[in-house]
Protein backbone atom coordinates (compact mmCIF):
# COMPACT_ATOMS: atom_id res chain seq x y z
CA UNK A 1 0.00 0.00 0.00
CA UNK A 2 0.86 3.10 -0.80
CA UNK A 3 2.45 5.31 2.13
CA UNK A 4 0.70 8.85 3.90
CA UNK A 5 1.67 10.49 7.06
CA UNK A 6 -0.40 12.60 8.98
CA UNK A 7 1.09 14.82 11.30
CA UNK A 8 -0.14 17.69 13.68
CA UNK A 9 1.66 19.81 16.34
CA UNK A 10 0.61 18.13 19.40
CA UNK A 11 -0.69 14.63 19.53
CA UNK A 12 -3.91 15.66 21.30
CA UNK A 13 -5.29 16.80 18.18
CA UNK A 14 -4.28 13.46 16.45
CA UNK A 15 -6.52 11.80 19.00
CA UNK A 16 -9.05 14.06 19.63
CA UNK A 17 -9.08 16.12 15.90
CA UNK A 18 -8.61 12.80 14.15
CA UNK A 19 -10.17 10.58 15.94
CA UNK A 20 -11.17 7.36 14.28
CA UNK A 21 -10.25 8.60 11.00
CA UNK A 22 -6.87 7.45 10.44
CA UNK A 23 -7.87 4.09 11.51
CA UNK A 24 -10.27 4.14 8.75
CA UNK A 25 -7.76 5.29 6.34
CA UNK A 26 -5.75 2.26 7.25
CA UNK A 27 -7.37 0.25 5.96
CA UNK A 28 -6.86 1.80 2.25
CA UNK A 29 -3.12 3.02 2.85
CA UNK A 30 -0.25 2.65 5.24
CA UNK A 31 -0.64 5.55 7.70
CA UNK A 32 2.30 6.87 10.34
CA UNK A 33 1.22 9.17 12.90
CA UNK A 34 3.51 12.36 14.10
CA UNK A 35 3.41 14.65 16.49
CA UNK A 36 5.17 15.80 19.70
CA UNK A 37 5.88 14.00 21.99
CA UNK A 38 4.44 14.56 25.83
CA UNK A 39 4.48 13.32 29.45
CA UNK A 40 1.61 10.70 29.26
CA UNK A 41 2.66 9.15 26.53
CA UNK A 42 0.54 10.15 24.45
CA UNK A 43 2.03 8.92 21.04
CA UNK A 44 1.78 5.06 22.44
CA UNK A 45 -2.01 5.70 23.23
CA UNK A 46 -3.05 6.89 19.63
CA UNK A 47 -0.91 4.12 18.18
CA UNK A 48 -3.34 1.55 20.46
CA UNK A 49 -6.42 3.59 19.43
CA UNK A 50 -5.94 4.04 15.57
CA UNK A 51 -3.92 0.57 14.98
CA UNK A 52 -0.88 2.30 13.20
CA UNK A 53 2.82 3.48 13.95
CA UNK A 54 3.33 6.97 15.30
CA UNK A 55 6.59 8.45 15.65
CA UNK A 56 7.67 11.77 17.88
CA UNK A 57 8.70 14.77 16.73
CA UNK A 58 8.91 17.63 19.06
CA UNK A 59 7.31 21.42 17.72
CA UNK A 60 6.61 23.94 19.41
CA UNK A 61 3.23 25.97 19.19
CA UNK A 62 4.92 29.95 19.26
CA UNK A 63 7.41 30.85 16.74
CA UNK A 64 10.92 29.45 17.95
CA UNK A 65 13.18 30.16 15.39
CA UNK A 66 15.94 27.63 16.33
CA UNK A 67 13.74 24.63 17.41
CA UNK A 68 11.64 24.85 14.43
CA UNK A 69 14.94 24.96 12.35
CA UNK A 70 15.53 21.80 14.51
CA UNK A 71 12.05 19.74 13.83
CA UNK A 72 11.63 20.76 10.30
CA UNK A 73 14.95 18.77 9.88
CA UNK A 74 14.61 16.13 12.13
CA UNK A 75 10.74 16.16 9.61
CA UNK A 76 13.21 16.50 6.65
CA UNK A 77 15.12 13.16 7.55
CA UNK A 78 11.93 11.01 8.15
CA UNK A 79 10.23 11.87 4.59
CA UNK A 80 13.39 10.78 3.18
CA UNK A 81 13.52 7.69 4.92
CA UNK A 82 9.75 6.50 5.06
CA UNK A 83 9.20 7.99 1.36
CA UNK A 84 5.37 8.99 1.81
CA UNK A 85 3.30 9.59 -1.55
CA UNK A 86 0.85 12.77 0.66
CA UNK A 87 2.45 13.83 3.90
CA UNK A 88 -1.03 15.62 4.83
CA UNK A 89 -0.66 17.90 8.09
CA UNK A 90 -3.04 19.82 10.25
CA UNK A 91 -2.20 22.75 12.99
CA UNK A 92 -0.25 26.16 12.47
CA UNK A 93 2.75 25.23 13.11
CA UNK A 94 2.81 21.21 12.02
CA UNK A 95 1.80 22.77 8.48
CA UNK A 96 5.00 25.18 8.39
CA UNK A 97 7.05 22.65 9.09
CA UNK A 98 5.59 19.53 7.40
CA UNK A 99 5.52 21.65 4.40
CA UNK A 100 8.56 22.89 3.54
CA UNK A 101 10.39 19.85 5.07
CA UNK A 102 8.10 17.38 2.90
CA UNK A 103 9.03 20.15 -0.53
CA UNK A 104 12.25 19.75 0.44
CA UNK A 105 12.59 15.75 0.65
CA UNK A 106 10.56 15.19 -2.76
CA UNK A 107 7.55 14.14 -1.62
CA UNK A 108 4.82 14.57 -4.45
CA UNK A 109 1.91 15.90 -2.32
CA UNK A 110 1.95 17.73 0.10
CA UNK A 111 -1.23 18.69 1.88
CA UNK A 112 -2.41 21.07 4.56
CA UNK A 113 -6.08 21.32 6.06
CA UNK A 114 -7.24 24.24 7.70
CA UNK A 115 -9.11 24.07 10.94
CA UNK A 116 -8.99 28.05 11.64
CA UNK A 117 -6.83 31.29 11.60
CA UNK A 118 -5.81 32.54 14.68
CA UNK A 119 -4.13 35.69 12.50
CA UNK A 120 -7.97 36.77 12.00
CA UNK A 121 -7.62 38.36 15.45
CA UNK A 122 -4.04 39.89 14.73
CA UNK A 123 -2.61 43.07 14.76
CA UNK A 124 0.50 45.04 13.76
CA UNK A 125 3.00 43.46 13.29
CA UNK A 126 1.79 39.91 14.79
CA UNK A 127 -0.64 40.09 11.84
CA UNK A 128 2.14 40.44 9.17
CA UNK A 129 3.95 37.89 10.56
CA UNK A 130 1.55 35.63 10.57
CA UNK A 131 0.14 36.42 7.39
CA UNK A 132 4.26 35.74 6.16
CA UNK A 133 3.89 32.48 7.79
CA UNK A 134 0.33 31.49 6.07
CA UNK A 135 1.61 32.40 2.70
CA UNK A 136 5.05 30.31 3.48
CA UNK A 137 2.65 27.22 4.44
CA UNK A 138 0.40 27.99 1.30
CA UNK A 139 3.26 28.31 -1.48
CA UNK A 140 5.51 24.76 -0.27
CA UNK A 141 1.53 22.61 -0.23
CA UNK A 142 0.64 21.11 -3.38
CA UNK A 143 -3.17 21.10 -1.77
CA UNK A 144 -4.99 23.42 0.78
CA UNK A 145 -7.98 21.80 2.17
CA UNK A 146 -10.34 24.53 4.35
CA UNK A 147 -12.92 22.95 6.50
CA UNK A 148 -15.32 25.27 5.75
CA UNK A 149 -16.27 27.50 2.89
CA UNK A 150 -16.14 30.45 5.27
CA UNK A 151 -12.39 29.66 5.12
CA UNK A 152 -11.75 29.39 1.76
CA UNK A 153 -13.19 32.54 1.37
CA UNK A 154 -11.34 34.45 3.42
CA UNK A 155 -8.29 32.71 2.49
CA UNK A 156 -8.88 33.89 -1.47
CA UNK A 157 -9.70 37.66 0.40
CA UNK A 158 -6.30 37.29 1.89
CA UNK A 159 -4.25 35.95 -1.17
CA UNK A 160 -2.97 33.57 0.47
CA UNK A 161 -3.14 31.40 -2.37
CA UNK A 162 -5.23 30.93 -5.50
CA UNK A 163 -8.57 29.11 -6.25
CA UNK A 164 -6.26 26.02 -8.15
CA UNK A 165 -4.95 25.01 -4.33
CA UNK A 166 -8.15 24.94 -2.42
CA UNK A 167 -10.59 23.04 -1.78
CA UNK A 168 -13.68 21.75 1.14
CA UNK A 169 -13.79 18.48 1.46
CA UNK A 170 -17.56 17.08 1.75
CA UNK A 171 -19.44 19.84 3.54
CA UNK A 172 -16.78 21.20 5.44
CA UNK A 173 -15.08 20.01 8.79
CA UNK A 174 -11.99 17.94 9.55
CA UNK A 175 -13.45 15.19 11.02
CA UNK A 176 -17.48 15.26 11.27
CA UNK A 177 -19.08 13.92 13.98
CA UNK A 178 -19.53 10.45 15.32
CA UNK A 179 -24.03 10.40 15.31
CA UNK A 180 -24.43 7.01 17.25
CA UNK A 181 -21.83 8.16 20.39
CA UNK A 182 -23.19 12.14 20.03
CA UNK A 183 -27.15 10.38 20.58
CA UNK A 184 -29.28 11.59 23.69
CA UNK A 185 -30.45 8.14 23.80
CA UNK A 186 -27.90 7.17 25.47
CA UNK A 187 -28.72 8.82 28.86
CA UNK A 188 -31.09 8.05 30.69
CA UNK A 189 -33.23 10.28 33.10
CA UNK A 190 -31.93 9.27 35.82
CA UNK A 191 -28.21 9.49 34.52
CA UNK A 192 -28.91 12.71 34.12
CA UNK A 193 -30.48 13.45 37.35
CA UNK A 194 -27.47 12.14 38.87
CA UNK A 195 -25.44 14.48 36.89
CA UNK A 196 -27.47 17.60 37.86
CA UNK A 197 -27.75 16.73 41.49
CA UNK A 198 -23.83 16.51 41.46
CA UNK A 199 -23.59 20.02 39.91
CA UNK A 200 -26.17 21.42 42.08
CA UNK A 201 -28.18 22.06 38.70
CA UNK A 202 -32.44 21.93 40.02
CA UNK A 203 -34.38 19.97 37.70
CA UNK A 204 -36.35 23.04 37.33
CA UNK A 205 -33.05 25.01 36.04
CA UNK A 206 -32.27 26.25 32.65
CA UNK A 207 -28.91 25.45 31.75
CA UNK A 208 -26.58 27.02 29.35
CA UNK A 209 -23.54 25.34 28.47
CA UNK A 210 -20.30 26.13 27.35
CA UNK A 211 -18.09 23.88 26.02
CA UNK A 212 -14.03 24.70 24.82
CA UNK A 213 -11.27 26.54 26.27
CA UNK A 214 -11.84 29.01 28.59
CA UNK A 215 -9.90 32.45 26.70
CA UNK A 216 -10.53 35.64 25.08
CA UNK A 217 -10.56 34.66 21.71
CA UNK A 218 -13.46 31.82 22.13
CA UNK A 219 -15.84 35.21 23.67
CA UNK A 220 -16.22 33.99 27.50
CA UNK A 221 -15.91 37.98 28.54
CA UNK A 222 -19.42 38.37 26.75
CA UNK A 223 -20.62 35.50 27.39
CA UNK A 224 -20.03 35.76 31.52
CA UNK A 225 -21.39 39.56 31.12
CA UNK A 226 -24.52 38.74 29.19
CA UNK A 227 -24.93 35.65 31.53
CA UNK A 228 -24.74 37.84 34.99
CA UNK A 229 -26.81 40.37 33.65
CA UNK A 230 -29.74 37.36 33.55
CA UNK A 231 -28.78 35.77 36.62
CA UNK A 232 -29.91 39.07 38.48
CA UNK A 233 -33.54 38.78 37.35
CA UNK A 234 -33.67 35.23 37.06
CA UNK A 235 -32.56 32.70 39.56
CA UNK A 236 -33.31 29.37 38.04
CA UNK A 237 -30.61 29.89 35.36
CA UNK A 238 -27.25 28.27 35.65
CA UNK A 239 -24.21 28.52 33.33
CA UNK A 240 -22.30 25.53 32.85
CA UNK A 241 -18.65 26.15 31.94
CA UNK A 242 -16.81 23.14 30.72
CA UNK A 243 -13.04 23.42 29.44
CA UNK A 244 -9.61 24.58 30.99
CA UNK A 245 -7.73 27.75 31.64
CA UNK A 246 -5.20 28.68 28.65
CA UNK A 247 -3.35 31.43 30.97
CA UNK A 248 -0.29 31.84 28.47
CA UNK A 249 -1.64 31.65 25.38
CA UNK A 250 -4.88 33.83 25.94
CA UNK A 251 -6.26 34.96 29.92
CA UNK A 252 -9.09 36.43 30.78
CA UNK A 253 -9.53 39.67 32.15
CA UNK A 254 -9.55 40.43 35.69
CA UNK A 255 -13.48 41.30 35.99
CA UNK A 256 -14.54 38.76 33.73
CA UNK A 257 -12.74 36.04 36.23
CA UNK A 258 -14.49 37.96 38.80
CA UNK A 259 -17.69 36.84 37.11
CA UNK A 260 -17.07 33.42 37.29
CA UNK A 261 -15.32 33.20 40.99
CA UNK A 262 -18.52 35.16 42.87
CA UNK A 263 -21.66 34.40 40.48
CA UNK A 264 -22.91 30.98 42.12
CA UNK A 265 -24.90 30.24 38.94
CA UNK A 266 -22.20 29.82 37.05
CA UNK A 267 -20.54 26.27 37.28
CA UNK A 268 -16.89 25.27 36.17
CA UNK A 269 -16.11 21.59 35.98
CA UNK A 270 -12.81 21.71 34.37
CA UNK A 271 -11.42 19.75 31.59
CA UNK A 272 -13.62 17.11 30.78
CA UNK A 273 -12.39 13.44 28.85
CA UNK A 274 -16.25 12.70 27.95
CA UNK A 275 -18.47 16.34 27.24
CA UNK A 276 -21.70 13.88 25.91
CA UNK A 277 -23.13 14.15 29.23
CA UNK A 278 -23.37 17.83 29.71
CA UNK A 279 -24.84 18.38 26.28
CA UNK A 280 -27.74 16.11 27.95
CA UNK A 281 -28.35 18.51 30.67
CA UNK A 282 -28.50 21.48 28.71
CA UNK A 283 -30.65 23.56 27.14
CA UNK A 284 -28.72 25.89 24.97
CA UNK A 285 -25.50 25.93 23.83
CA UNK A 286 -23.68 29.32 23.95
CA UNK A 287 -20.46 29.43 21.86
CA UNK A 288 -19.41 33.74 20.72
CA UNK A 289 -16.28 32.96 19.67
CA UNK A 290 -14.41 35.34 17.98
CA UNK A 291 -12.67 32.94 15.01
CA UNK A 292 -13.09 29.44 14.21
CA UNK A 293 -12.10 26.71 11.58
CA UNK A 294 -15.60 24.56 11.77
CA UNK A 295 -16.50 23.93 15.66
CA UNK A 296 -16.77 20.08 16.60
CA UNK A 297 -18.53 21.80 19.83
CA UNK A 298 -21.24 23.13 17.60
CA UNK A 299 -22.40 19.87 15.92
CA UNK A 300 -22.07 17.98 19.01
CA UNK A 301 -24.71 20.07 20.37
CA UNK A 302 -26.88 19.80 16.93
CA UNK A 303 -26.14 15.13 17.87
CA UNK A 304 -27.44 16.02 20.99
CA UNK A 305 -30.78 17.69 19.83
CA UNK A 306 -29.27 21.13 21.41
CA UNK A 307 -30.15 24.51 20.21
CA UNK A 308 -26.91 26.66 19.83
CA UNK A 309 -26.06 30.65 19.93
CA UNK A 310 -23.42 31.28 17.74
CA UNK A 311 -21.35 34.43 16.35
CA UNK A 312 -21.65 35.18 12.51
CA UNK A 313 -18.18 33.61 11.96
CA UNK A 314 -16.75 30.92 9.69
CA UNK A 315 -17.96 27.66 10.54
CA UNK A 316 -20.53 28.75 12.92
CA UNK A 317 -22.60 30.66 10.47
CA UNK A 318 -22.33 27.51 8.35
CA UNK A 319 -23.48 24.77 10.88
CA UNK A 320 -26.30 27.08 12.08
CA UNK A 321 -29.40 27.69 10.24
CA UNK A 322 -31.09 31.17 11.84
CA UNK A 323 -34.18 30.36 13.12
CA UNK A 324 -34.35 26.14 12.56
CA UNK A 325 -31.16 24.96 15.10
CA UNK A 326 -30.21 28.03 16.81
CA UNK A 327 -29.66 31.17 15.94
CA UNK A 328 -26.83 33.92 14.89
CA UNK A 329 -25.47 37.16 16.74
CA UNK A 330 -22.61 39.65 15.90
CA UNK A 331 -18.74 39.12 17.13
CA UNK A 332 -18.02 40.42 20.51
CA UNK A 333 -21.56 41.90 21.12
CA UNK A 334 -22.40 41.39 24.73
CA UNK A 335 -26.00 42.74 24.73
CA UNK A 336 -26.95 40.61 21.79
CA UNK A 337 -26.05 37.52 23.44
CA UNK A 338 -28.37 38.68 26.24
CA UNK A 339 -30.90 39.34 24.14
CA UNK A 340 -30.06 35.71 22.23
CA UNK A 341 -29.52 33.77 26.09
CA UNK A 342 -33.22 35.68 27.10
CA UNK A 343 -35.01 35.21 23.61
CA UNK A 344 -34.27 31.35 24.41
CA UNK A 345 -35.16 31.17 28.17
CA UNK A 346 -37.99 33.03 27.24
CA UNK A 347 -38.80 30.26 24.56
CA UNK A 348 -39.38 33.77 22.18
CA UNK A 349 -37.16 31.62 19.74
CA UNK A 350 -38.32 27.97 20.04
CA UNK A 351 -36.38 25.02 18.68
CA UNK A 352 -37.40 21.55 17.23
CA UNK A 353 -34.87 19.31 18.91
CA UNK A 354 -35.27 16.65 16.47
CA UNK A 355 -34.43 19.35 13.99
CA UNK A 356 -31.36 20.10 15.17
CA UNK A 357 -30.13 16.58 15.36
CA UNK A 358 -31.13 15.83 11.73
CA UNK A 359 -29.17 18.78 10.08
CA UNK A 360 -26.31 17.45 11.67
CA UNK A 361 -26.86 13.71 10.76
CA UNK A 362 -27.62 14.63 7.11
CA UNK A 363 -24.90 16.92 6.11
CA UNK A 364 -22.12 16.19 8.77
CA UNK A 365 -22.08 12.95 10.22
CA UNK A 366 -18.17 11.22 10.01
CA UNK A 367 -18.37 8.56 7.22
CA UNK A 368 -19.53 11.53 4.91
CA UNK A 369 -16.38 13.00 5.55
CA UNK A 370 -14.05 10.46 5.46
CA UNK A 371 -15.19 9.26 2.48
CA UNK A 372 -14.48 12.76 1.10
CA UNK A 373 -11.21 12.89 1.73
CA UNK A 374 -10.66 9.03 0.77
CA UNK A 375 -11.28 9.87 -2.62
CA UNK A 376 -9.38 12.98 -2.63
CA UNK A 377 -6.69 10.71 -2.02
CA UNK A 378 -7.84 8.12 -4.68
CA UNK A 379 -7.81 11.06 -6.89
CA UNK A 380 -4.26 12.11 -6.21
CA UNK A 381 -2.75 8.35 -6.99
CA UNK A 382 -3.62 9.34 -10.61
CA UNK A 383 -1.91 12.80 -10.70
Amino acid sequence: MKKIIRITTVPASLSKLLFGQLKFMSEHYDIIGVSSNDKHNSLKKIALQESIPTIGIDMTRKITPFKDLVSAYKLYKLFKKEKPFIVHSHTPKAGTLSMIAAKFAGVPHRLHTIAGLPLLVATGKKRWLLNTVEKITYAFATMIYPNSHGLYHIILEESFTTTKKLKVIANGSSNGIDVEQFNPNIFDINKKKNLKASLNINETDFVFLFVGRLVADKGIKELLEAFNSISKTYKNVKLLLVGDFETELDPLDERTLEIKDTNPQIISTGWATDVRPYFAIADVLAFPSYREGFPNVVMQAGAMELPAIVTNINGCNEIIIEGENGCIIPVRDAEALYDAMLNVYNETYKYDKAKCRELIVKRYQRQVIWDGLLQEYKNLENK
